[in-house]
């Protein structure tokens, strides 16, 4: 399949590395976008992986108020240098991670901070699952992988569809806004509230209130 000149230039502007670079990661992958991100970060060439290893110690804390106060989010986005972390770009960055947390309500900021006894314990769970769908044995352990990564997906923030493109995720968004401002940028860690969450509502009994309402 033939590498597109607007593929390439999508690449370039994604990654920052080189058309030539850019055209042989697309041809390598069939023109496969994500994939060539990928292939271009295993080589050191895209300039998003070039700046990840640099320390990101400035930047700012978000926050995000939905639905009347309702949800909260406080969200840590750090760069590397006080200037950037002042400017709109980064500043508008933060502000859109925050609202994806507000809406998508991830459990971790990357896959590496899932606990291994609640990954184990979700794997039991969809074998399980699997098993009593009545799928061979032989396969359920392929289902098991892909549903862990529907999991991923689901509940680490740098793996969910990003709420204004869902054509992208967080982690591509991400490389997008390090290659264009030109220094690390790092998601850090994040709370979020929602109002009541944890408690025990009560449920009101309608045909009770009536009764009492009428003195019966």
């Amino acid at each position: 399949m033939a590498v597109s000149a607007s593929a390439v230039k999508e690449l370039r502007e994604r990654t920052g590395a080189g058309m030539l670079d850019c055209k042989k990661a697309l041809d390598e992958t069939n023109n496969d976008i994500d994939k060539a991100i990928a292939l271009l970060r295993e080589k050191g060439l895209s300039a998003a992986a070039n700046k990840a290893g640099r320390i990101a110690t400035e930047g700012v804390v978000e926050s995000y108020i939905h639905a009347g106060g309702r949800i909260g989010v406080i969200v840590e986005v750090n760069c590397e240098t006080d200037f950037v972390a002042k400017t709109e770009q980064f500043r508008e960055f933060a502000r859109d991670i925050a609202m994806q947390i507000a809406a998508a309500n991830p459990k971790f900021v990357r896959r590496e901070e899932v606990p291994g006894d609640e990954l184990e314990k979700e794997r039991e769970i969809l074998k399980a699952q699997a098993l009593n769908e009545g799928k061979p044995e032989k396969i359920v352990e392929k289902m098991v992988e892909g549903r862990i990564s529907k999991y991923y997906e689901e509940y680490c923030l740098m793996e969910q569809s990003f709420i204004k493109d869902p054509d992208k995720t967080i982690s591509t968004l991400l490389n997008e806004k390090i290659s264009k401002i030109g220094e690390n940028i790092s998601i850090r860690r994040f709370v979020r509230f929602e109002l009541g969450e944890g408690l025990e509502k009560k449920v009101d009994n309608f045909v009770e209130e009536v009764m009492a309402q009428a003195k019966l």
